[in-house]
């Protein structure tokens, strides 16, 4: 499983947006740049749409005003569900990144399984990345909801 001080792996995702679908790499996305990304166990679900992505929807301007270049959320759908989930959501604010094959939420050990219910799937997480190098990761036990929250983000950010 990836650590604090570790780079992100090289990783192609793919991204939804008004203007158009995009296959942005690891490089593109948090190379020079301070980045908060958290991962969710699936979009239009209860906790990831109630709690987990309301919250950072709420903070955004928060967490961008403590240096934050980026917010993005992660999760292993595909690019057209992630955008759905975030025009529903009201997250213009957020980057909805798909990880469509789960390559890299593999390649950081951080992928579970979930049967029936979704196959592969990415476990519930939130980190602070600075130019590639995780600085701080909040990793969730199962079915529960306290240490990747937008709150812990801005503990961790002040």
């Amino acid at each position: 499983m990836i650590k604090v001080g570790d780079s992100l792996p090289e990783a192609t995702f793919q991204l939804l947006t008004k203007e158009g679908a995009s296959n942005p790499t690891t490089k593109d996305l948090f190379a020079g740049k301070k980045v908060v990304l958290f991962a969710v166990p699936g979009a239009f679900t209860p906790t990831c749409s109630e709690a987990h992505l309301p919250g950072f929807v709420v903070n955004a301007d928060k967490i961008k005003a403590n240096g934050v270049d980026s917010i993005i959320c992660l999760s292993v759908n595909d690019s057209f569900v992630m955008k759905s989930w975030g025009e529903a959501s009201n997250a213009e604010d957020i980057i909805m990144l798909a990880d469509g094959g789960a390559a890299f939420t593999k390649a950081i050990g951080l992928e579970m399984d979930t049967g029936d219910f979704g196959g592969v799937r990415s476990q519930r997480y939130s980190m602070i990345v600075d130019d590639g190098v995780v600085t701080h990761l909040n990793v969730e036990q199962p079915k529960q909801f306290e240490a990747s929250t937008a709150d812990v983000i801005l503990q961790q950010l002040g």
